[in-house]
């Protein structure tokens, strides 16, 4: 029986297929009868293919060697960010390598959190030089940490009153007492109290201290009045009482003369402190020391020489002792037995002013406190050197000064 055979013309080869597929294509031949048979007969070989084969197109993909310029529009956006991912892997591995040389700890101080001093290895091996520069690097942050502390402390205020009036040395003496003050750290307020009216020269002196102050006036007729310290006194006393001020309160005249030390000694007490006072005697040819005797920061004793003063009960000078200001505006705190208002009296004899101001604030030496301990320093001295009646131009301007004595 003839067979006839047919060979497939060229033409044949561009008819569409079913499906859609191209001849001899992976769908078609996967789809066929025996392409299934086979992939079921040999799963291992053809998995293991497909799965080097992913990897590979993988691997293509990823560093952009694809060669299909339709997917290549598809995928733009994956290319760089598949890049960025493997970049930020390596990095991440190898940030977590580590490159250094670790030594083996004991398992006993593997967990320990123990703070080490940087010259612990270094004690047995002569290392004396670099251990000096250690501790003394510890011992420069300990005392700067010292210095911080004292710093954030709240300091006291210190309230220094000053009672002054219109003299040919005022100038002078607000002057010198204000270049004192400037150095005192702050707070400091100074009160400055003058008699009936504020004159503009004291305004004016004051503004250009650079201190902070409050100028008052003391409103109290002075004509017949013999010392008028007591009222200027007591007109600051009210001010302070009033407006409840809290630090030390001081008397300090402007004639005297007071070192640095004993401002910032103020910060010290606590209710009450006194100190001796040098005095140059009213003759001028003596020093008369007069105030505490003092064991430590216990008075227990008094310097005077002045028979006529020997009568008081504390004998200590106007600018001889500071205490604290609640005491005026606070008594229950101190428990004071006095209800009336703190006031210096103006009905005493004179010399007997400070003594009965300070039993009003303390009751006796066991309240008090020696400043500085033992007594032992001259901290201000009370000269008398003050020129009465002596003409000075009003204002400090000379008015003609086209007058000459002597002419040329």
């Amino acid at each position: 029986m003839a067979s006839v055979r047919r060979t497939l013309s060229p033409m044949n080869h561009d008819r569409p297929y079913e499906n859609g597929g191209a001849p001899f294509s992976s769908l078609s031949v996967s789809s066929s009868p025996s392409h299934k048979a086979l992939t079921n007969g040999g799963n291992t070989g053809v998995s293991s293919k497909h799965s080097s084969s992913n990897l590979l197109s993988f691997l293509t993909r990823l560093i952009g060697a694809t060669s299909d310029p339709k997917s290549s529009r598809r995928s733009g956006w994956r290319r760089p960010f598949y890049r960025c991912l493997v970049f930020f892997l390596l990095g991440f591995l190898f940030g977590m390598m580590p490159f250094g040389q670790m030594e083996d700890v004991p398992g006993t101080d593997r967990f320990s959190f123990e703070i080490k001093p940087p010259y612990a290895d270094q004690l047995f091996d002569g290392g004396n030089r670099k251990r000096d520069e250690d501790l003394a690097a510890v011992d420069a942050v300990s005392l700067s940490t010292e210095a911080v502390a004292k710093i954030s402390e709240p300091q006291k205020l210190v309230i220094v009153v000053t009672p002054t009036y219109n003299r040919a040395m005022q100038a002078y003496y607000l002057n010198r007492m204000a270049q004192t003050l400037r150095l005192v750290k702050p707070p400091i307020l100074w009160i400055v109290v003058e008699g009936n009216v504020a004159s503009f020269e004291t305004a004016e002196i004051l503004r250009k201290t650079g201190v902070m102050y409050r100028h008052l006036v003391c409103k109290k007729n002075m004509t017949n009045i013999k010392d008028r310290g007591v009222h200027q006194r007591n007109t600051a006393l009210e001010h302070i009482e009033l407006h409840r001020l809290d630090g030390i309160v001081y008397f300090a005249d402007d004639d005297n003369v007071y070192s640095l030390e004993l401002f910032q000694s103020f910060r010290k007490i606590s209710r009450f402190g006194t100190w001796p006072v040098a005095m140059l005697a009213q003759s001028k040819n003596k020093a008369v020391l007069e105030g505490p005797v003092c064991n430590g920061t216990q008075v227990i004793g008094w310097h005077t020489n002045e028979k006529s003063k020997r009568l008081r009960r504390f004998h200590i000078d106007m600018s001889g002792f500071a205490f604290n200001s609640t005491i005026l505006w606070d008594p229950k705190r101190w428990q004071r037995p006095f209800s009336h208002p703190t006031r210096q009296l103006d009905t005493v004899k004179e010399g007997f002013q400070e003594t009965t101001f300070i039993e009003q604030v303390v009751e006796d030496e066991s309240q008090m406190e020696g400043v500085p301990p033992g007594c032992s320093r001259i901290l201000n001295w009370h000269l008398h050197l003050d020129a009465r009646d002596v003409p000075y131009p009003q204002g400090w301007v000379i008015q003609k000064n086209l007058g000459a004595v002597v002419t040329m």
